[in-house]
């Protein structure tokens, strides 16, 4: 997730095997599909904006200018199955994994607040029996910060 050059380099390699899958479930199943209510390839799908359109024997147009609609509704279809299995397999799935990372990393972090509140608390407890046993008294609300003056140690 941070930008490693070798998972970045799998991902490029697997996509691109992706979409020659991508595009063979499209030439193989839905363009047929589709094609059941006309020709059966998509590509052949065209208008003629000017004129008739004529080809000649290699395919080429000698006159009209065609709209070749059917070739971008193939390369639409191919790209939306594309994007709803990444989506579906992968970015669904992490977003589910990260929001679940973030819930048990905010949970910890309440239990560690939480924890360091009762440290601080056992904390000034101590320092208040520790001046109390001194002698001395310590002022209310007081979070410390240097040595009390007090009476000298004594040697043995």
């Amino acid at each position: 997730m941070r930008g490693n050059v070798i998972d970045l380099a799998v991902a490029v390699v697997i996509g691109a095997a992706f979409t020659n899958v991508v595009n063979s479930v499209v030439k193989g199943v839905i363009n047929p599909l589709v094609g059941a209510f006309g020709t059966k390839d998509l590509d052949r799908y065209s208008s003629c904006l000017k004129g008739p359109c004529k080809t000649n024997d290699a395919g080429d147009v000698v006159s009209g200018v065609p709209i070749m609609w059917g070739t971008v509704l193939s390369a639409t279809l191919t790209f939306l199955i594309t994007a709803a299995v990444v989506y579906f397999l992968m970015v669904l799935p992490m977003s589910r994994y990260l929001a679940r990372k973030a819930a048990r990393d905010k949970q910890a972090e309440v239990e560690h607040a939480e924890a360091e509140a009762s440290e601080v608390e056992l904390l000034r407890e101590i320092r208040d029996v520790l001046v109390a046993q001194r002698g001395g008294s310590a002022p209310a609300g007081q979070t410390g910060g240097g040595a009390e003056p007090g009476p000298a140690p004594t040697e043995r």
